[in-house]
């Protein structure tokens, strides 16, 4: 089996280390300021916010989202997860079936949420495919992790075109019209889309938002939102809460619970897929 050693992904590189410190406050679960990994997670965030323009995501966007890469069915793909040095979700989907029992969606959501991770197999850079992910085409926020000494390199950061506030997109224009960086999560939410999942759209934005910290978590990008973005931004937030707070060093017996998550598959996303 090919493995593939990705190293930490950095949107959660500081969680705290579950087998020691079980006790540790929800606030160091993102601690981009110290800590053993700091200067693994803050070169990778250079290298992404370096390349991460719009011609980049409109590259990525040529090469990914016409979904011709290969056929699989969604529960293979989540095995494939098995091939990274990586943790797959049955503790988030577990955790948010627990608290949300009647939104069968919600659990399928949670457990397959990283599953766009498998553009590592395909030699995809670290960078493109973990990590907070934000706008391009527009200003960079101030709450974007690194955001000060990161984006020196930016050719974007330079082009007047993309560098306003609004860029080229109109005020409250929808985070639907709004161009994001490449990522696992832009990539999973295209290959649901192109392949007519009927996952319900609260979860659809779960999927490509889930690391867009500067939106979810620290309120910035209103000024491109829309209504129906600011209805749904509720729901993105609960899930984010079981993404960062339910990892366990005990992970749920997968192969009991293996029937109940295709039955899911099966109603909301089944089949062959094409990724």
């Amino acid at each position: 089996m090919r493995v593939i050693n990705m190293g930490p992904d950095p949107s959660l590189a500081y969680r705290p280390n579950l087998k020691t410190n079980e006790t540790k406050e929800k606030e160091g679960y993102r601690n981009f300021e110290s800590g053993d990994l700091i200067d693994r997670v803050f070169n990778t965030y250079k290298l992404m916010h370096t390349h991460q323009t719009m011609d980049f995501v409109n590259q990525m966007n040529s090469v990914w989202t016409g979904c011709s890469h290969y056929r699989l069915g969604m529960m293979d793909a989540i095995m494939s997860l098995d091939q990274l040095v990586d943790e797959s979700d049955p503790d988030t989907a577990e955790g948010i079936r627990q608290a949300h029992p009647d939104n069968d969606w919600f659990h399928l959501v949670g457990l397959i949420h990283d599953v766009g991770k498998t553009m590592a197999l395909w030699d995809v850079p670290q960078w493109a495919v973990v990590g907070d992910t934000f706008p391009v085409g527009c200003q960079y926020q101030n709450s974007i992790v690194f955001r000060d000494n990161s984006f020196m390199d930016n050719s974007d950061e330079k082009n007047s075109r993309y560098n306003t506030e609004f860029g080229i997109y109109e005020p409250n224009c929808g985070l639907d019209k709004v161009h994001m960086s490449w990522g696992h999560d832009e990539y999973l939410y295209r290959v649901l889309r192109f392949n007519n999942c009927s996952i319900p759209e609260e979860g659809l934005y779960m999927i490509r938002f889930h690391s867009f910290y500067p939106w979810h978590s620290h309120g910035d990008y209103m000024h491109l939102c829309n209504e129906k973005d600011l209805r749904i931004l509720p729901w993105v937030q609960d899930f984010n809460n079981f993404d960062l707070y339910t990892k366990t060093t005990e992970l749920p017996d997968v192969d009991k619970l293996k029937p109940y998550y295709q039955s899911l598959i099966d109603k909301y996303c089944p089949g062959i897929l094409k990724w």
